[in-house]
Protein backbone atom coordinates (compact mmCIF):
# COMPACT_ATOMS: atom_id res chain seq x y z
CA UNK A 1 0.00 0.00 0.00
CA UNK A 2 1.49 2.95 -1.27
CA UNK A 3 1.31 6.01 1.68
CA UNK A 4 0.17 9.33 0.71
CA UNK A 5 -1.03 12.39 2.28
CA UNK A 6 -4.28 14.02 1.37
CA UNK A 7 -1.96 15.92 -1.37
CA UNK A 8 -0.48 13.23 -2.81
CA UNK A 9 2.63 14.25 -0.17
CA UNK A 10 3.85 11.48 2.31
CA UNK A 11 5.58 13.40 4.91
CA UNK A 12 7.19 12.68 8.33
CA UNK A 13 7.80 14.99 11.12
CA UNK A 14 10.57 14.43 13.41
CA UNK A 15 10.68 16.67 16.21
CA UNK A 16 13.08 16.17 18.59
CA UNK A 17 15.75 18.95 20.11
CA UNK A 18 18.89 16.62 19.73
CA UNK A 19 20.22 17.12 16.41
CA UNK A 20 22.12 13.42 15.90
CA UNK A 21 18.66 11.73 16.60
CA UNK A 22 16.86 13.99 13.79
CA UNK A 23 19.46 12.96 11.87
CA UNK A 24 19.45 9.24 12.03
CA UNK A 25 15.99 9.29 12.09
CA UNK A 26 15.98 11.00 8.67
CA UNK A 27 18.54 8.19 7.80
CA UNK A 28 16.20 5.65 8.34
CA UNK A 29 13.40 6.95 6.87
CA UNK A 30 14.38 9.11 3.68
CA UNK A 31 13.95 6.57 0.96
CA UNK A 32 10.63 6.28 1.29
CA UNK A 33 9.11 9.36 3.59
CA UNK A 34 10.09 13.05 2.94
CA UNK A 35 11.50 14.22 6.46
CA UNK A 36 10.26 17.77 7.95
CA UNK A 37 12.13 18.43 11.09
CA UNK A 38 11.27 21.15 14.40
CA UNK A 39 13.37 21.23 17.25
CA UNK A 40 10.81 21.76 19.96
CA UNK A 41 7.01 21.44 20.48
CA UNK A 42 6.19 24.80 19.50
CA UNK A 43 8.21 24.57 16.34
CA UNK A 44 6.35 21.55 15.68
CA UNK A 45 3.38 23.06 16.02
CA UNK A 46 4.17 25.80 13.49
CA UNK A 47 5.13 22.89 11.22
CA UNK A 48 1.95 20.80 11.45
CA UNK A 49 -0.65 23.78 11.29
CA UNK A 50 1.51 24.51 8.10
CA UNK A 51 1.72 21.03 6.67
CA UNK A 52 -1.33 19.02 8.62
CA UNK A 53 -2.77 18.21 5.44
CA UNK A 54 0.73 16.51 4.39
CA UNK A 55 1.76 14.51 7.11
CA UNK A 56 1.34 10.85 7.62
CA UNK A 57 2.73 10.68 11.08
CA UNK A 58 4.39 12.19 13.58
CA UNK A 59 7.78 11.27 15.88
CA UNK A 60 7.98 13.64 18.77
CA UNK A 61 10.79 13.61 21.46
CA UNK A 62 9.47 13.91 25.14
CA UNK A 63 12.34 16.24 26.96
CA UNK A 64 12.53 19.28 24.83
CA UNK A 65 13.06 23.14 25.80
CA UNK A 66 10.28 25.60 25.67
CA UNK A 67 7.50 23.05 24.70
CA UNK A 68 8.58 19.40 24.93
CA UNK A 69 6.21 16.29 24.20
CA UNK A 70 3.33 16.10 26.76
CA UNK A 71 3.02 19.69 26.47
CA UNK A 72 2.96 19.42 22.70
CA UNK A 73 0.87 16.26 22.88
CA UNK A 74 -1.94 18.24 25.06
CA UNK A 75 -2.37 20.64 21.86
CA UNK A 76 -2.65 18.17 19.56
CA UNK A 77 -5.22 15.70 21.89
CA UNK A 78 -7.29 19.73 21.99
CA UNK A 79 -6.86 20.06 18.34
CA UNK A 80 -7.85 16.72 17.65
CA UNK A 81 -5.00 16.58 15.44
CA UNK A 82 -4.53 13.04 17.14
CA UNK A 83 -7.10 11.66 15.76
CA UNK A 84 -6.25 12.15 11.74
CA UNK A 85 -2.55 11.75 12.26
CA UNK A 86 -0.65 9.09 14.40
CA UNK A 87 1.82 10.48 16.73
CA UNK A 88 4.83 8.13 17.78
CA UNK A 89 6.58 9.04 20.76
CA UNK A 90 10.74 8.84 20.90
CA UNK A 91 11.82 8.02 24.63
CA UNK A 92 14.51 5.68 26.22
CA UNK A 93 12.04 6.15 29.63
CA UNK A 94 10.18 2.94 29.84
CA UNK A 95 8.53 4.06 32.86
CA UNK A 96 4.95 2.82 33.06
CA UNK A 97 3.27 5.77 34.52
CA UNK A 98 4.86 7.80 31.42
CA UNK A 99 3.69 5.47 29.15
CA UNK A 100 0.06 5.71 30.08
CA UNK A 101 0.32 9.29 30.26
CA UNK A 102 1.60 9.52 26.93
CA UNK A 103 -1.78 7.07 25.95
CA UNK A 104 -3.97 9.03 27.65
CA UNK A 105 -2.77 12.13 25.62
CA UNK A 106 -3.34 10.62 21.89
CA UNK A 107 -0.28 9.01 21.27
CA UNK A 108 -0.32 5.73 19.60
CA UNK A 109 3.31 3.89 19.67
CA UNK A 110 6.68 4.45 20.63
CA UNK A 111 9.91 4.72 19.08
CA UNK A 112 12.20 3.80 21.84
CA UNK A 113 16.09 4.66 22.19
CA UNK A 114 18.44 3.19 21.24
CA UNK A 115 17.22 3.07 17.73
CA UNK A 116 16.77 -0.11 15.76
CA UNK A 117 16.20 0.59 11.86
CA UNK A 118 14.03 -2.50 11.27
CA UNK A 119 11.90 -1.67 14.13
CA UNK A 120 11.29 2.26 13.40
CA UNK A 121 10.56 1.31 9.69
CA UNK A 122 8.11 -1.37 10.64
CA UNK A 123 5.99 0.59 13.38
CA UNK A 124 5.96 3.98 11.40
CA UNK A 125 4.33 2.17 8.23
CA UNK A 126 2.37 0.44 10.72
CA UNK A 127 0.54 3.15 11.94
CA UNK A 128 0.87 5.37 9.04
CA UNK A 129 -1.20 2.38 7.30
CA UNK A 130 -3.97 2.07 10.08
CA UNK A 131 -4.52 5.38 10.42
CA UNK A 132 -4.77 5.59 6.46
CA UNK A 133 -7.40 2.96 6.09
CA UNK A 134 -9.13 4.77 9.16
CA UNK A 135 -9.39 7.87 7.78
CA UNK A 136 -10.51 6.43 4.44
CA UNK A 137 -12.87 4.31 6.77
CA UNK A 138 -14.45 6.84 8.27
CA UNK A 139 -14.88 9.01 5.10
CA UNK A 140 -17.13 6.18 3.23
CA UNK A 141 -18.85 6.08 6.74
CA UNK A 142 -19.70 9.72 6.33
CA UNK A 143 -20.43 9.59 2.75
CA UNK A 144 -22.82 6.39 3.36
CA UNK A 145 -24.00 7.94 6.40
CA UNK A 146 -25.45 11.28 4.35
CA UNK A 147 -26.63 9.13 0.96
CA UNK A 148 -28.65 7.30 4.13
CA UNK A 149 -29.73 10.51 5.53
CA UNK A 150 -31.01 11.64 2.17
CA UNK A 151 -32.94 8.66 1.55
CA UNK A 152 -34.81 8.66 4.66
CA UNK A 153 -35.70 12.52 4.76
CA UNK A 154 -37.42 11.30 1.24
CA UNK A 155 -38.87 8.15 2.71
CA UNK A 156 -40.06 11.05 5.24
CA UNK A 157 -41.40 13.66 2.79
CA UNK A 158 -43.25 10.48 1.38
CA UNK A 159 -44.61 9.44 4.59
CA UNK A 160 -45.86 12.66 5.29
CA UNK A 161 -47.59 13.12 1.92
CA UNK A 162 -48.84 9.98 2.44
CA UNK A 163 -50.39 10.28 5.52
CA UNK A 164 -51.55 13.92 4.82
CA UNK A 165 -53.57 11.91 1.74
CA UNK A 166 -55.03 9.61 4.12
CA UNK A 167 -56.00 12.19 6.30
CA UNK A 168 -57.93 14.27 3.00
CA UNK A 169 -59.92 10.87 2.80
CA UNK A 170 -60.88 11.10 5.92
CA UNK A 171 -62.10 14.47 6.64
CA UNK A 172 -63.92 13.99 2.82
CA UNK A 173 -65.79 10.86 3.33
CA UNK A 174 -66.58 12.36 7.09
CA UNK A 175 -68.32 15.25 6.02
CA UNK A 176 -69.85 13.28 3.77
CA UNK A 177 -71.16 11.31 6.47
CA UNK A 178 -72.21 14.27 8.17
CA UNK A 179 -74.10 15.68 5.67
CA UNK A 180 -76.03 12.59 4.85
CA UNK A 181 -76.86 12.02 8.35
CA UNK A 182 -78.25 15.62 9.01
CA UNK A 183 -76.33 15.62 12.47
CA UNK A 184 -74.43 18.19 13.81
CA UNK A 185 -71.66 18.82 12.07
CA UNK A 186 -69.51 18.94 14.57
CA UNK A 187 -70.41 15.64 15.27
CA UNK A 188 -67.28 13.93 14.24
CA UNK A 189 -65.24 16.56 16.11
CA UNK A 190 -66.65 16.02 19.59
CA UNK A 191 -66.28 11.91 18.59
CA UNK A 192 -62.62 12.92 17.60
CA UNK A 193 -61.88 15.06 20.80
CA UNK A 194 -63.76 12.66 23.45
CA UNK A 195 -61.58 9.51 21.70
CA UNK A 196 -58.09 11.59 22.41
CA UNK A 197 -59.26 12.43 25.76
CA UNK A 198 -60.22 8.99 26.63
CA UNK A 199 -57.23 7.24 24.99
CA UNK A 200 -54.56 10.20 26.76
CA UNK A 201 -56.15 8.74 29.83
CA UNK A 202 -55.55 4.98 29.47
CA UNK A 203 -52.40 5.55 27.99
CA UNK A 204 -51.38 7.02 31.14
CA UNK A 205 -53.01 4.57 33.31
CA UNK A 206 -52.90 1.35 31.76
CA UNK A 207 -49.51 0.77 29.84
CA UNK A 208 -50.52 -2.58 28.95
CA UNK A 209 -52.48 -0.95 26.06
CA UNK A 210 -48.55 0.12 24.50
CA UNK A 211 -50.35 3.48 23.35
CA UNK A 212 -48.26 6.56 22.81
CA UNK A 213 -49.24 9.91 21.08
CA UNK A 214 -48.67 8.85 17.49
CA UNK A 215 -50.91 5.57 18.12
CA UNK A 216 -53.72 8.21 19.54
CA UNK A 217 -53.17 10.76 16.59
CA UNK A 218 -53.96 7.79 14.28
CA UNK A 219 -56.89 6.41 16.28
CA UNK A 220 -58.00 9.93 16.72
CA UNK A 221 -58.21 10.84 12.86
CA UNK A 222 -59.49 7.78 12.00
CA UNK A 223 -62.64 7.88 14.32
CA UNK A 224 -64.09 10.31 11.81
CA UNK A 225 -64.69 7.05 9.52
CA UNK A 226 -66.95 5.55 12.12
CA UNK A 227 -70.09 5.67 10.48
CA UNK A 228 -68.91 5.89 7.05
CA UNK A 229 -71.26 2.93 5.97
CA UNK A 230 -74.46 5.59 6.75
CA UNK A 231 -73.83 6.51 3.07
CA UNK A 232 -75.32 3.40 2.02
CA UNK A 233 -78.72 3.89 4.57
CA UNK A 234 -81.75 4.44 2.72
CA UNK A 235 -83.46 7.98 4.36
CA UNK A 236 -86.50 6.28 4.99
CA UNK A 237 -84.34 3.93 7.80
CA UNK A 238 -81.43 6.64 8.36
CA UNK A 239 -83.67 9.87 9.21
CA UNK A 240 -86.77 7.97 10.20
CA UNK A 241 -88.11 9.85 13.60
CA UNK A 242 -89.83 6.66 15.16
CA UNK A 243 -88.35 3.67 16.60
CA UNK A 244 -86.88 1.26 13.63
CA UNK A 245 -88.62 -2.08 12.91
CA UNK A 246 -86.49 -4.98 13.50
CA UNK A 247 -86.03 -5.93 10.08
CA UNK A 248 -85.08 -1.66 9.54
CA UNK A 249 -82.43 -2.24 12.42
CA UNK A 250 -80.45 -5.16 11.24
CA UNK A 251 -80.57 -3.34 7.89
CA UNK A 252 -79.14 -0.12 10.07
CA UNK A 253 -76.56 -2.54 11.47
CA UNK A 254 -75.12 -3.10 7.90
CA UNK A 255 -73.25 0.32 7.85
CA UNK A 256 -70.44 -1.38 9.90
CA UNK A 257 -70.08 -3.68 7.23
CA UNK A 258 -70.99 -1.39 4.31
CA UNK A 259 -68.03 1.34 5.55
CA UNK A 260 -65.55 -1.72 5.52
CA UNK A 261 -66.33 -1.83 1.73
CA UNK A 262 -66.44 1.45 1.23
CA UNK A 263 -62.68 1.62 2.59
CA UNK A 264 -61.81 -1.00 0.77
CA UNK A 265 -62.85 0.03 -2.41
CA UNK A 266 -60.47 2.98 -2.11
CA UNK A 267 -57.34 2.60 -4.53
CA UNK A 268 -55.00 5.61 -3.18
CA UNK A 269 -52.48 3.99 -0.65
CA UNK A 270 -53.10 4.14 2.57
CA UNK A 271 -50.44 3.87 5.66
CA UNK A 272 -50.75 0.38 7.24
CA UNK A 273 -51.35 1.86 10.71
CA UNK A 274 -54.13 4.46 9.71
CA UNK A 275 -55.77 1.83 7.33
CA UNK A 276 -55.87 -0.81 9.73
CA UNK A 277 -57.51 1.79 12.42
CA UNK A 278 -59.88 2.86 10.15
CA UNK A 279 -61.19 -0.36 9.35
CA UNK A 280 -61.09 -1.27 12.47
CA UNK A 281 -63.42 1.28 13.76
CA UNK A 282 -65.64 1.16 11.10
CA UNK A 283 -66.53 -2.71 11.44
CA UNK A 284 -66.01 -2.78 15.29
CA UNK A 285 -67.74 0.29 17.49
CA UNK A 286 -70.39 -1.26 17.99
CA UNK A 287 -69.03 -4.61 19.36
CA UNK A 288 -69.44 -4.83 23.43
CA UNK A 289 -67.11 -6.24 25.67
CA UNK A 290 -69.66 -8.91 26.67
CA UNK A 291 -69.86 -9.96 22.77
CA UNK A 292 -73.35 -8.71 22.50
CA UNK A 293 -72.50 -6.05 19.98
CA UNK A 294 -72.92 -6.37 16.29
CA UNK A 295 -71.28 -7.12 13.68
CA UNK A 296 -68.91 -10.21 14.57
CA UNK A 297 -70.03 -10.88 18.14
CA UNK A 298 -66.71 -10.18 19.45
CA UNK A 299 -65.79 -9.95 23.04
CA UNK A 300 -63.19 -8.31 25.47
CA UNK A 301 -60.08 -7.89 24.43
CA UNK A 302 -60.46 -9.66 21.13
CA UNK A 303 -62.22 -6.02 20.14
CA UNK A 304 -59.51 -3.88 18.64
CA UNK A 305 -58.28 -1.25 21.25
CA UNK A 306 -59.11 1.68 18.56
CA UNK A 307 -63.24 0.41 18.34
CA UNK A 308 -63.38 0.39 22.04
CA UNK A 309 -61.57 3.78 22.63
CA UNK A 310 -64.54 5.01 19.60
CA UNK A 311 -67.69 3.12 21.13
CA UNK A 312 -67.42 5.10 24.38
CA UNK A 313 -67.18 8.55 22.73
CA UNK A 314 -69.84 7.79 20.35
CA UNK A 315 -72.05 6.51 22.14
CA UNK A 316 -71.52 9.77 24.68
CA UNK A 317 -72.02 12.13 21.97
CA UNK A 318 -75.16 10.50 20.99
CA UNK A 319 -76.72 10.06 24.27
CA UNK A 320 -76.12 14.37 25.27
CA UNK A 321 -77.21 15.44 21.91
CA UNK A 322 -80.57 15.58 19.93
CA UNK A 323 -81.08 13.08 17.30
CA UNK A 324 -84.15 12.37 14.90
CA UNK A 325 -85.43 9.34 17.10
CA UNK A 326 -84.53 11.31 20.48
CA UNK A 327 -84.15 14.28 23.08
CA UNK A 328 -80.78 14.86 24.29
CA UNK A 329 -79.59 13.05 27.71
CA UNK A 330 -77.89 15.51 30.66
CA UNK A 331 -74.41 15.30 30.52
CA UNK A 332 -74.89 13.75 33.77
CA UNK A 333 -77.61 11.43 33.15
CA UNK A 334 -75.57 9.94 29.92
CA UNK A 335 -72.35 9.15 32.22
CA UNK A 336 -75.06 7.00 34.68
CA UNK A 337 -76.32 5.45 31.80
CA UNK A 338 -72.46 4.34 30.36
CA UNK A 339 -71.30 3.16 34.02
CA UNK A 340 -74.10 1.44 34.95
CA UNK A 341 -74.40 -0.62 31.32
CA UNK A 342 -77.48 0.81 29.84
CA UNK A 343 -75.75 1.31 26.62
CA UNK A 344 -73.94 -2.12 26.34
CA UNK A 345 -71.26 -3.43 28.59
CA UNK A 346 -67.74 -1.76 27.81
CA UNK A 347 -64.01 -2.51 29.16
CA UNK A 348 -63.99 -2.22 32.78
CA UNK A 349 -60.40 -0.50 32.13
CA UNK A 350 -61.62 1.60 29.79
CA UNK A 351 -64.67 2.67 32.10
CA UNK A 352 -62.17 3.39 35.17
CA UNK A 353 -60.62 5.69 32.59
CA UNK A 354 -64.04 7.19 31.91
CA UNK A 355 -64.78 7.96 35.55
CA UNK A 356 -61.57 9.58 35.84
CA UNK A 357 -62.17 11.95 32.58
CA UNK A 358 -66.25 12.36 33.25
CA UNK A 359 -65.89 16.10 34.31
CA UNK A 360 -63.97 16.61 30.97
CA UNK A 361 -66.88 15.02 29.09
CA UNK A 362 -68.58 16.72 30.78
CA UNK A 363 -67.22 20.34 29.84
CA UNK A 364 -66.68 19.32 26.44
CA UNK A 365 -70.59 18.21 26.40
CA UNK A 366 -71.53 21.84 27.24
CA UNK A 367 -69.29 23.41 24.98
Amino acid sequence: MELKGVYGMKKILVVDDVEINREILREILQDEYEIVEAENGKKALEVIDAQKEELIAILLDLVMPEMDGFETLEVLKKNKIVERIPVLVITGDHDVNVEKRCFDLGSCDFIPKPFNNQIIKRRVRNMAEFFENKLQLEKKVEEQTAVLRKAFYTLQVQADRLKKRNQDIIDMLGTVVEYRNLESGEHIQRVKDYTRILAECAMEEFPEYELTPDKIDTIVAASALHDVGKITIPDKILLKPGRLTQEEFEYMKSHTLRGCEILDSIESDWEPESKKASYDICRHHHERYDGKGYPDGLAGEDIPLSAQLVSVADVYDALVNERCYKDAYSPQDAYHMIINGECGVFSPKLMEAFRKVRKQFEELAKR
